[in-house]
């Protein structure tokens, strides 16, 4: 007999109450207060929308020296009759430790039966085999801080997507670029464009955590990456990041279908020594009106 996706929230509401018990400590286990809330509204009137898929962190202290390792869960909502979406972090990690890391605990995750809830499993792998990833990683920063002139790399991702809308959507973005320090912007609307710069490091993750589970239509079309032996924060076009909205083409009523003015938005990029990028993203020479 087919699982329900009603089966699958309840399973997964077991889960953290489990898992609240695991870790009650303030800071161990975090999520967004309304998460549980819209998924029990949801299993009270099953004729409504899906509620925001299950998302939380759960802080770990690895090791002897207890270093901190976060896991990070976003739960599809046939979970556990799919896999879970599992990323695991640390600021002792470089990046390469970090890719190395998740790429096992994926394949660990995916030898599990599947149907059975995992993310317990998942804690307890990363607690038993992040240290060698650790130790790696001590032994490369000692290893780079015997340089003396130790260079810095800002990286700066352009992303394209069909249009941006919703509410919950914009949220997840602003969010994730202020918790790994980038700055930039996000154009709302019809099409809807994304900039992050900071560290490698840090956008990529951030493109990781945006185009999952399934962001469809939403494209990476160019990178810049500049050196520096100084901070990279002088090399920034952006101090913030900002909440990019323009004038609508139109008068569409009701509809949530509005194409920006993207004369508006040449003039914006020009302003942040960005004007190149306009053909990058949408295939013409961007040519400002004369007013």
């Amino acid at each position: 007999m087919a699982v329900t996706v009603e089966e699958c929230l309840e399973l997964q509401l077991l889960e953290v109450e489990m898992l609240l018990s695991m870790f009650p400590k303030r800071g161990e286990f975090s999520l967004d207060e309304d998460a549980v809330p819209s998924i029990q509204r949801y299993l009270r009137h099953t004729d409504g929308a899906l509620p925001p898929q299950l998302e939380y962190r759960i802080a770990l202290d690895v090791g002897e020296n207890k270093v901190k390792v976060e896991l990070q869960v976003l739960l599809p909502h046939m979970y556990p009759q799919v896999a879970p979406q599992l990323f695991a972090r640390s600021d002792a990690l470089h990046r390469q430790q970090q890719l190395q890391l998740n790429t096992h605990l994926t394949s660990h995750i995916s030898s599990l039966d599947s149907g059975d809830l995992c993310i317990g499993e998942a804690v307890q792998w990363v607690k038993d085999n992040s240290l060698p990833f650790l130790e790696n990683s001590k032994a490369s920063l000692e290893c780079a801080s015997k340089e003396v002139r130790v260079k810095k790399m800002l990286h700066r991702m352009w992303i394209y997507s069909h249009h941006i809308y919703r509410q919950e959507l914009r949220k997840k973005i602003f969010d994730c670029a202020k918790k790994l320090n980038l700055t930039g912007f996000c154009l709302t609307g019809k099409p809807g464009v994304i900039c992050v710069e900071g560290l490698q490091e840090n956008c990529e993750e951030f493109w990781h955590v945006i185009r999952y589970p399934n962001w469809k239509h939403i494209s990476c079309k160019h990178v810049e990456n500049i050196e520096t032996e100084g901070s990279i924060d002088n090399l920034r076009l952006f101090h913030g990041f900002e909440d990019l909205q323009f004038q609508a083409h139109g008068d569409y009523g009701l509809r949530n279908d509005y194409h920006m003015d993207l004369g508006q938005f040449l003039e914006f990029l020009k302003q942040h020594r960005s004007g190149h990028i306009f053909q990058i993203l949408f295939g013409v020479e961007g040519k400002l009106s004369d007013n």
